[in-house]
């Protein structure tokens, strides 16, 4: 098995530069100055995926508005990812993360079950990136029904 270490509150969130669904390369960095919420998914157009990421979409305003930016990332190519964008028109950056180097070192890649049989994957993850890099929260293994809500309460969106 993958060790991956969980972030914490306070410290650095690690930098990356990964395609989005264009295949132009989008950077932790193109966000410092703003608050910006990172996730993880395991896979564009499956069921809880699907509820995650548009329930991101349509949020988007109102944490925009907050001065809140969202980006998505997985483990899928920037063709699943440009797909699943333009099938449910997710205007937010998903981003290729292949080989899910950045998922390891934000700790959101580990041990999981799926239909019954463990196996190493995307653990659904949300990070909340403060203007300043750090990381501000981080949520691990959460569950995509009721997840944006929460989070959106918790920033006070």
């Amino acid at each position: 098995m993958t060790t991956t270490t969980n972030l914490a509150a306070g410290q650095p969130a690690p930098e990356f530069t990964l395609p989005d669904a264009s295949g132009t390369g989008v950077s932790l960095a193109d966000y410092r100055g703003r608050r910006v919420v990172v996730y993880f998914y395991p896979k564009a157009a499956t069921p809880g995926c699907t509820t995650e990421a548009c329930d991101f979409r349509d949020s988007l305003d109102a944490l925009n508005a907050a001065g809140v930016s969202v980006v998505g990332i997985s483990p899928d190519p920037v063709e699943a990812i440009a797909s699943f964008a333009d099938d449910y028109s997710l205007t937010y950056p998903l981003l290729a993360d292949d080989g899910a180097a950045v998922a390891k070192a934000w700790g959101a890649w580990g041990e999981k079950i799926v239909n019954g049989e463990v196996v190493e994957g995307i653990l659904r993850s949300t990070a909340v990136v403060a203007p300043d890099g750090t990381v501000e929260s981080v949520d691990y293994a959460v569950q995509a029904d009721g997840h944006v809500a929460a989070l959106r309460d918790r920033l006070g969106v």
